[in-house]
């Protein structure tokens, strides 16, 4: 595998970071070692400098260490440098980015490298304390006014890798989108055979309608067309050394009272205010930044009788006791389960490393000291109807996400959207008041918290099941009292991991030319093209397939990993005697479309 060693040297000589000039130096040296250490050498070298990482709507996000396609401070300052210069380009030079950052390694750096950036720029850098959640800094982009803001954090990630998440407030949109209709209105004059005429009105319109776009994602993580223009601006910077940086002169602020006196409000809003005190609460952090935050919400809310997973409570970015810190793989509650055990725990809280998500799990009936976790969508149902109940407003949930949230919404008479994945998608709308995602993501103020987020969440699930313990009653039988209403709609992923990308193409090219006649037993009578769109949805890559008795599954490539990923969702119908069968039999039938899938896709 080749290496361009004059581009090595270049860039190690441009790296301000001494421990990564390092790194590559030792590598470009080992090159030179007989047998496999040069060979493994040049393969790492080969890899780091493969290209530059790529930055897009989820921002950056890769493996620590040093060259272009690695997270590293050169590689954020470029980031900074791009993304300053996108917003003098629409808001101006008087521009405002707040600045957080979890305790993975690096973080601490990568915000303090793009606090110097902004400053030098001559923008507001406002910066938050270190190590606080995700959902804290999503808060203080609107609560702060500010245009934009980034997060330094690889949420749920192995401990080597970091990332850069970007949110952009309402004034660099709505100018993006100003720009665009006012071209398209150009584009259509010119082609009518008028270029240059000054047409009437096109002014003040296209403002009202770009400031409506902008306040329907003000303060939410970047789309297109924005991660492009922030990405050309990045991809022009053709040294470190060329951007400008700052001493000092950036400012430090805490928004941790203005938050969790947003939740105060969420709760309050909801009739939740007063928490019954007795309901016995274990909390992990997974190692991550969200203990404090969380336990003093909860405290906040009434809730005392919390028992911490002391090993995991404390930010350590090698995330000591678990395999992956993520509350959705398998083994990563084991140690909440124990500490849940002793304490005769009611209720498991686990929110991941940067607490933009949360998991549950409850006690089994007759079965002490044993636990289950609730899927996503059985959280964003439970979630979900009990918003609806007490608040008008649009609930949302995305394409991979159960169905059962718009029955929930039509027996309301609430309106229900369907997005696209990721909350950059859900949380945009000014009547929104609930959204979820399958992997744990809810959003319980979105008016407030443009994203997911695993604090204000874990505080309105804690009611839920207070109030339900209240009345003698369990998550498994508010569950069964929703499903007995609407229909069971259970849902399990399948995932399919490979070593080449184009056997992902060839799958899909398979579901495309020959689909599955029949899943789980029961015909398929439609497949439908995610990436043709529809009215309410753009386009994107994958497949939804329904079958005759009502069961779907979607199946699209996962934008982050090397896997096809597939949604499976079972549908049954039931009444109070028959609901254990029905429950039964809607399980048997996802295991038979996972078999079914497993056989056509393999």
């Amino acid at each position: 595998m080749s290496v361009d060693f004059d581009a090595v040297r270049a860039w190690i000589a441009d790296d301000p970071d001494p421990e990564t000039r390092k790194q590559l130096t030792d590598l470009v040296e080992a090159t030179q070692e007989p047998g496999e250490e040069s060979a493994r050498a040049l393969d790492d070298l080969a890899d780091r400098f493969s290209g530059m990482l790529q930055f897009g709507t989820a921002g950056l996000r890769g493996e620590l260490g040093g060259g272009p396609n690695r997270m590293n401070r050169a590689v954020v300052i470029r980031a900074a440098a791009g993304l300053t210069a996108f917003l003098r380009d629409t808001v101006g030079e008087d521009f405002t980015v707040v600045i957080g950052c979890d305790a993975r390694y690096g973080s601490e750096d990568f915000a303090r490298d793009t606090a110097t950036v902004v400053t030098a720029a001559g923008g507001r850098a406002l910066m938050l304390p270190a190590r606080k959640p995700t959902p804290m800094l999503a808060f203080a982009v609107n609560h702060l006014d500010a245009d934009a803001g980034v997060m330094v954090t690889a949420s749920h990630n192995p401990p080597r890798d970091n990332g850069y998440k970007v949110y952009l407030g309402a004034r660099p949109q709505a100018a993006v989108y100003l720009a665009e209709t006012v071209s398209q209105a150009s584009v259509a004059h010119a082609t009518a055979g008028a270029p240059g005429m000054a047409f009437a009105g096109i002014g003040a319109a296209s403002e009202d309608v770009a400031h409506e776009r902008a306040t329907h994602g003000a303060g939410a993580q970047i789309v297109a067309p924005f991660d492009a223009q922030i990405a050309s601006h990045i991809a022009r910077v053709e040294s470190v050394a060329d951007v400008a940086r700052a001493e000092s002169g950036w400012e430090s602020v805490d928004v941790t009272e203005e938050y969790l006196a947003s939740i105060a409000e969420v709760r309050s809003r909801l009739g939740v205010s007063d928490a019954p005190a007795d309901l016995r609460i274990v909390h992990t952090s997974m190692h991550g930044v969200g203990n404090d935050t969380t336990l003093t919400a909860l405290k906040q809310a009434g809730f005392t009788r919390i028992t911490p997973v002391e090993a995991q409570a404390q930010p350590d970015p090698d995330f000591p006791t678990v395999t992956f810190p993520n509350p959705e793989e398998p083994g990563a509650l084991d140690l909440a389960f124990e500490t849940a055990k002793a304490a005769n725990a009611q209720l498991v809280i686990a929110n991941d490393p940067d607490a933009d998500r949360v998991s549950i799990a409850v006690p089994i009936p007759d079965s002490p000291g044993a636990f289950r976790q609730l899927t996503g969508d059985e959280v964003g149902l439970l979630l979900g109807d009990f918003i609806a109940s007490r608040t008008p407003g649009t609930v949302a949930n995305s394409l991979v996400s159960s169905r059962a949230l718009a029955q929930a919404a039509d027996f309301h008479g609430v309106p229900h959207r369907t997005t696209l994945t990721g909350f950059k998608w859900i949380s945009r709308g000014t009547d929104l008041v609930f959204g979820y995602e399958e992997a744990l993501g809810y959003s319980v103020d979105p008016q407030v918290v443009r994203d997911k987020d695993g604090v204000s969440a874990a505080v309105v699930i804690a009611h839920l099941v207070a109030e339900l313990h209240a009345q003698g009653r369990t998550v498994d039988d508010e569950l069964k009292r929703i499903r007995v209403r609407d229909g069971i709609f259970l849902t399990a992923p399948y995932t399919i991991r490979v070593t080449n990308l184009k056997h992902i193409d060839k799958m899909l090219d398979r579901l495309a030319s020959a689909p599955p006649a029949d899943l789980g037993g029961s015909a398929v009578t439609e497949v439908v093209d995610l990436s043709e769109g529809s009215a309410s949805l753009p386009g994107t890559p994958g497949f939804a397939l329904l079958t005759e008795s009502g069961d779907r599954v979607v199946i699209r490539p996962s934008g982050t990993e090397p896997k096809l990923k597939c949604y499976l969702e079972a549908v049954e119908t039931a009444d109070e005697s028959t609901y254990p069968q029905a429950l039964a039999e809607a399980r048997a039938k996802l295991d038979r479309i996972t078999a079914d899938l497993a056989e056509f896709l393999q």
